[in-house]
C-alpha cells in the first residue's frame, strides 16, 4: 500500500536526506558500522582533520544518526538510527542495478 506522506513529513525527510547528502557524514556512518569509536578514531580511519570530524558528529548526533558517551576524557560515538544503512543498501542497490543496466545497453561486460 503506497504511503501519501504529509507537508511535514516530506520537509523532514528532506532534512534528512540532506543531512546523508554529505560524502564525509557517510564515511563516519560507515566507520561507526563496527561499533563505538572516539573521535580521534574516525579521525585515523577518514583521514579528515578533529575539527571536521567533530563538526559532523555534532551535526549527526542533532539530527539523531548518532549518540555519545563520555568516559573520562573520550567520548564514544555510536550509531543511533540503523535504519540509515538500510537506506544506504537501497541507495547501493539501486545504483547497482543501474550501472549493470548501462554496461548491459553498451555491451560491456
Amino acid at each position: 500500500m503506497a504511503r501519501d506522506y504529509n507537508d511535514e513529513t516530506l520537509d523532514l525527510v528532506a532534512v534528512r536526506f540532506k543531512v546523508l547528502g554529505e560524502p564525509m557524514r557517510l564515511r563516519i556512518l560507515n566507520a561507526l558500522r563496527e561499533g563505538e569509536r572516539t573521535v580521534s578514531e574516525l579521525v585515523d580511519i577518514t583521514g579528515a582533520g578533529q575539527a571536521n570530524i567533530s563538526k559532523h558528529l555534532n551535526l549527526l548526533h542533532r539530527n539523531g544518526l548518532v549518540d555519545r558517551r563520555k568516559e573520562g576524557l573520550n567520548v564514544f560515538y555510536r550509531i543511533a538510527d540503523a535504519g540509515v544503512f538500510r537506506l544506504c543498501d537501497i541507495i547501493c542497490d539501486s545504483l547497482e542495478a543501474d550501472i549493470t543496466d548501462r554496461m548491459r545497453t553498451l555491451g560491456i561486460g
